[in-house]
């Protein structure tokens, strides 16, 4: 004879809230939808439900412990059997497949909020703090968020008699989904709140400060907990999230945390040599340009780029250097150079006069 108090692991005079329990818990480890495959698993469950649908029933259980049977039992996965534990199967769908229907006033964490925020790259370097606005639900303040007039009372809902829930039989077991009646709260407003219209909850503007921290890219997303929407049945609020893009430079090139720009130079600097003073993102740097320069060499000013996001060490500054030709030359500036490229042995092109030229020819004749 099977020992039902020996596989369910209670005693014999376990109360019907003890032998449910053990039922539950070990019907959760053992039932076939948990372990695919294992037939041990599965005998198991088959051995556990009949001992639950005997020891479940006061006259089986009391026919069980005078004659050692009991007319009736089940001894398989019938249909009979399944029905004395309609709520197993709330537990093991709801661990199995998320929460299939049973999740009637759970806390419900509310809504993300986005906020698109442009910065230039001054502000990159160093960090900035911004004041912004946003639009998102507050409780109603007249209603307390209850969205009943004042002074008046709700109904309770005809459809799930106010419970929030409707339980539905679904084959040999039921499942509860929400009434879509009262949407779960169990009441109906008749008299709604006047500012909010009955929704508890009403539209605000939010002023909020933000800080960006220094080093940020275009593209990054800043979180700021507990500033997006109300949560539900007295979930938290959702996050408010900041997405950053950084505004084009005029001068500068970014790269990661290095800068990148171009300086012009002139020919005389790029031949003799010598001193410049080129922009950096805070301020100024000077260069030391050695003779004999050629237009496109790179020069990098260490640590003028910008810092990594919660670091300390910043990037590098790459400054090339390109002769800035003249377009314009005076008589003067003509001769030395025309002078030069004899002396270098190069040909000149002379290009024809202008009609201003032209002129001051004849009238110098």
């Amino acid at each position: 004879m099977k020992d039902y108090y020996k596989i369910l692991g209670v005693s014999r005079d376990a109360s019907q809230e003890e032998i449910k329990k053990a039922f539950r818990r070990l019907a959760r480890q053992y039932h076939p939808d948990l372990n695919p495959g294992n037939k041990e698993a599965e005998e198991k469950f088959k051995e556990i439900n009949e001992a639950y649908a005997c020891l479940s029933d006061p006259v089986k259980r009391a026919n069980y412990d005078r004659y050692g049977t009991a007319e009736g039992v089940s001894s398989g996965f019938g249909y009979e059997s399944y029905t004395t534990f309609t709520d197993i199967f709330e537990d093991i769908f709801e661990g199995f497949f998320g929460s299939f229907g049973f999740t009637k006033n759970r806390p419900k964490k509310g809504a993300d909020l986005r906020y698109d925020i442009t910065i230039t790259l001054e502000e990159v370097a160093k960090g900035v703090e911004k004041d912004i606005r946003f639009y998102r639900w507050e409780i109603c303040e007249t209603c307390g968020g209850s969205g009943i007039k004042p002074g008046s009372e709700p109904l309770i809902c005809s459809s799930c008699g106010g419970t929030g829930y409707i339980r539905y039989n679904q084959g040999f077991f039921s499942v509860s989904k929400t009434c879509t009646k009262c949407g779960g709260s169990g009441k109906i407003i008749k008299d709604p709140c006047f500012d909010c219209s009955g929704r508890g909850k009403v539209r605000v503007e939010r002023e909020l400060k933000i800080k960006i921290p220094a080093g940020v890219e275009s593209g990054s997303k800043l979180k700021v907990t507990g500033e997006g929407e109300l949560g539900e049945f007295g979930g938290p609020r959702g996050d408010l999230y900041i997405y950053v893009d950084v505004k084009d430079h005029e001068f500068f090139r970014r790269e990661g945390i290095n800068l990148y720009c171009s300086v012009p130079i002139s020919f005389v600097r790029a031949v003799f040599g010598g001193e410049i003073e080129v922009p950096t993102i805070d301020g100024k740097a000077k260069i030391e340009i050695p003779p004999g320069t050629p237009s496109g060499r790179v020069f990098k000013l260490k640590g003028k780029g910008l810092p990594r996001v919660g670091g300390t060490h910043k990037g590098d500054q790459i400054v090339t250097v390109y002769i800035d030709v003249p377009k314009k030359l005076n008589e003067r500036q003509r001769e030395l150079l025309e002078e030069f490229a004899k002396v270098s042995g190069e040909e000149i092109k002379k290009t024809s006069k202008g009609l201003k030229e032209k002129i001051k020819d004849i009238f110098s004749m």
